[in-house]
């Protein structure tokens, strides 16, 4: 670049900083300090939401080991729960699992149009013939979905959440199916 096109070229970036300086409430010089801030601000807000939703979850919990139902002398705890990502799911079907001892759990949420499925079986009910991973495999076409995993833990997703009650319902025939 020369003379003309070198001073354009600076002008431009000028008002960009100006521009975003303006976007952040500060000025050019305090620019950086308030990119930090926003980011360090942001930070602590994404890990207070994923601290609130765990919190919510865990309240959610509470009904729905009352869920619990019988099959074939194996206990399953199929339920819905809201606004839950997978990773909340993996979560909370290991806390289920705990206070379940023994049994099969199938947990299902709907975020943003989204599906996600965890299925978990406890060493006992695999001796008994449950796989969570052919429990997923059978549900998961119901919320427009596949997925798959081991004996003892497997999850899915799907597009369609209307379709979360169906698979919720359908478990107990899986499981039945499954067991010896």
């Amino acid at each position: 670049m020369t003379a003309k096109g070198l001073l354009d070229y600076y002008n431009g970036l000028e008002l960009k900083l100006l521009e975003t300086a303006k976007l952040v409430k500060g000025t050019m010089d305090n620019l950086t300090d308030k990119v930090a801030h926003l980011l360090s601000e942001n930070k602590a807000l994404h890990s207070e939401i994923e601290s609130l939703k765990s919190r919510l979850a865990k309240d959610a919990a509470k009904d729905i080991m009352e869920q619990v139902t019988e099959v074939k002398g194996v206990k399953l705890l199929a339920a819905k729960v809201e606004g839950v990502d997978m990773n909340g799911l993996r979560e909370l079907g290991d806390q289920f699992k705990e206070k379940l001892k023994e049994g099969v759990i199938l947990l299902a949420s709907a975020t943003d149009g989204k599906v996600s499925l965890v299925a978990m079986a406890t060493g006992e009910a695999m001796e008994k013939g449950a796989h969570a991973g052919n429990l997923i495999k059978a549900v998961a076409p119901l919320v427009g979905g596949g997925g798959g995993g081991r004996p003892n833990m497997a999850q899915a997703g799907g597009k369609n959440p209307a379709g979360i009650d169906d698979a919720m319902a359908k478990a107990a025939e899986a499981l039945d199916g499954q067991l010896k």
